[in-house]
């Protein structure tokens, strides 16, 4: 399966998020700015220890910057109450070093060389130090998280438990009894939409909102976890490199299986030479070129951005019983991106 989505916000000036999401309400894009410069300088201060190598090699991924969009939901989420309590910008310092220690645990299974542009750290140091700068970051995230009570630390647990169980699905594959596009949704919700989930509930919950807005937050951060992995699995088919940035067919290459293939080997008039194709990792340019041109034809591209269409429409309608706030608009945009960037 392809890595975690690709973060899409990355840029907070002018009311920007990432060049898709246009904040046009100055209060809102304000509020945003000043809240990610909170958090960046919690992250900062959070990852320093006694000693200094640890520091160090933590720094690394932090760095390195990224999209920041999981604290950047975070902060959303919160709109709908109090986005500039203490304890929002410290759950979303949470959330993030909580995603960059999967990050560097990521690169030692996938055995890596670059992380967002950067030499990985498994690459730089070695696959023990990776492994123990992950185990760091859970450690202060942990004791971050401690801060915001025994309620928060439970929410955690069972988000811990999701991206460790999502990989460990992954690992060991699909069994004989199981439906694979069933369990392979439930892969990248566990690995993706579960932390991007919890990102949701906690803005929300921190910033004093109802209880049905943390649920519906929840919801939306899950529903846009998922797609914006299935929207990825499009992109990987679909997508000449010069304009989604990204070389087609890595899933091929490496022999995964994701939606679109699921779907193309679910339908019995799938040609023989794309099931052959699909049943093992493709190294020729040739035969990945091959299998791209089929799997674009399929029906299985075609059903994946019908369900994509149906996590968009989904996530519409919990937009839809939010509050009528800018933050509302800048989410349903977002939702709209989730489905343009694979046209």
């Amino acid at each position: 399966m392809s890595k975690p989505a690709g973060d899409p916000i990355n840029d907070l000036s002018a009311g920007g998020l990432g060049g898709f999401v246009d904040i046009a309400d100055e209060a809102l894009a304000d509020s945003v700015r000043q809240g990610m410069d909170r958090v960046e300088r919690l992250l900062r201060e959070s990852v320093r220890s006694d000693l200094e190598f640890a520091t160090r090699t933590s720094l690394h991924l932090v760095d390195a910057g990224g999209k920041r969009f999981r604290p950047l939901f975070t902060l959303l989420a919160a709109q709908f109450g109090n986005p500039a309590a203490d304890e929002v910008i410290k759950s979303a310092a949470v959330i993030e070093m909580i995603h960059l220690a999967t990050l560097y645990h990521d690169d030692v299974m996938d055995e890596a060389t670059m992380r967002r542009g950067a030499t990985s750290a498994n690459a730089r140091w070695d696959n023990s130090v990776a492994i123990l700068t992950g185990d760091f970051l859970f450690a202060q995230a942990s004791r971050l998280i401690a801060d915001l009570g025994g309620a928060a630390v439970r929410e955690m647990a069972g988000t811990f438990e999701a991206l460790v169980t999502g990989q460990m699905r992954e690992t060991v594959g699909v069994g004989e009894d199981e439906d694979a596009v069933e369990f392979y949704l439930k892969v990248i919700f566990e690995k993706t939409g579960s932390l991007i989930a919890t990102a949701g509930r906690f803005g929300a919950w921190f910033s004093g909102a109802d209880e049905a807005t943390i649920d519906a937050l929840e919801r939306i951060g899950r529903i846009i976890g998922t797609g914006f992995q299935i929207s990825d699995d499009i992109i990987d088919i679909a997508s000449p490199a010069k304009e989604s940035g990204k070389t087609p067919g890595t899933d091929l290459r490496e022999g995964v299986r994701t939606l679109p293939m699921l779907y193309a080997l679910a339908d019995p008039a799938t040609s023989p030479r794309l099931r052959d194709l699909l049943s093992r990792p493709l190294s020729e340019d040739a035969e990945v070129d091959e299998a791209l041109e089929l799997l674009r034809g399929s029906s299985g591209l075609a059903r994946t951005r019908a369900t994509l269409d149906e996590y968009a429409d989904d996530a519409r309608k919990e937009l839809a019983s939010l509050p009528d706030v800018p933050a509302r608009e800048a989410l349903s945009m977002l939702v709209d991106y989730v489905v343009a960037r694979t046209r």
